[in-house]
C-alpha cells in the first residue's frame, strides 16, 4: 500500500501495477487534515491510498 499526494498519485498507481501486475484500488483519505500519513514520494500530506487488494 502506498500513500500519495495529488501530484504523485499517478506514480503510486504505476508502482502498484508494475509490482503486483494487478489493477490498483484507489482510496481517497476522508479526513486528510487529521491524517498522519505523508506522501511516500515528497513527504507532503497524503490524499490517496493506493493498494493492490
Amino acid at each position: 500500500m502506498i500513500y500519495s499526494c495529488e501530484e504523485h498519485v499517478d506514480i503510486a498507481i504505476d508502482t502498484i501495477v508494475d509490482d503486483y501486475e494487478t489493477f490498483p484500488q484507489l482510496t481517497k483519505l476522508k479526513d486528510v487534515d487529521n491524517s498522519p500519513k505523508t506522501c511516500e514520494f515528497c513527504q507532503q500530506q497524503a490524499i490517496y491510498m493506493v493498494a493492490n487488494k
